[in-house]
């Protein structure tokens, strides 16, 4: 990790990947990843930590299964939004963003818990195969 200044537009440009989150930096036990999305990630549920979403480019929706019922929370770019532990959540963005999370360090990127994972996707990570 740098001790200098980080361009999150270079941290991008880095990858091609998309839902496979790069950490940028450490904030105590904390991971600052930044990643590329697009289309739909699936349902998941973090039992033990909120995660925090902020949009850095494009828009990003995420899905809630909350007592109340189903909800969807809309993001454009500059939004920020906190999904709050044991919350079942999917993210999805139809034309692609760019996004940064904050999450505390080795947080599964598909959740404690989750519905099946497509073929696509490696089971452990969350990460998307062959990009």
């Amino acid at each position: 990790m740098s001790n200098g200044p980080i361009s999150l537009s270079n941290a991008l440009a880095s990858f091609d990947a998309l839902w496979s989150p790069r950490v940028v930096t450490h904030v105590n036990d904390y991971d600052v990843r930044v990643a590329k999305v697009q289309g739909e990630h699936i349902w998941h549920v973090h039992d033990d930590t909120d995660e925090f979403f902020l949009v850095l480019d494009g828009e990003l929706r995420i899905s809630l299964r909350e007592p109340a019922g189903e909800r969807t929370v809309l993001l454009p770019r500059g939004a920020v939004f906190t999904v709050r532990r044991g919350t079942p959540h999917r993210p999805y963005a139809p034309e692609g963003a760019a996004i940064l999370m904050f999450e505390p360090t080795g947080t599964p990127t598909v959740g404690d818990r989750r519905d099946e994972i497509p073929d696509h996707v490696d089971a452990t990570t969350g990460h998307a195969l062959g990009a």
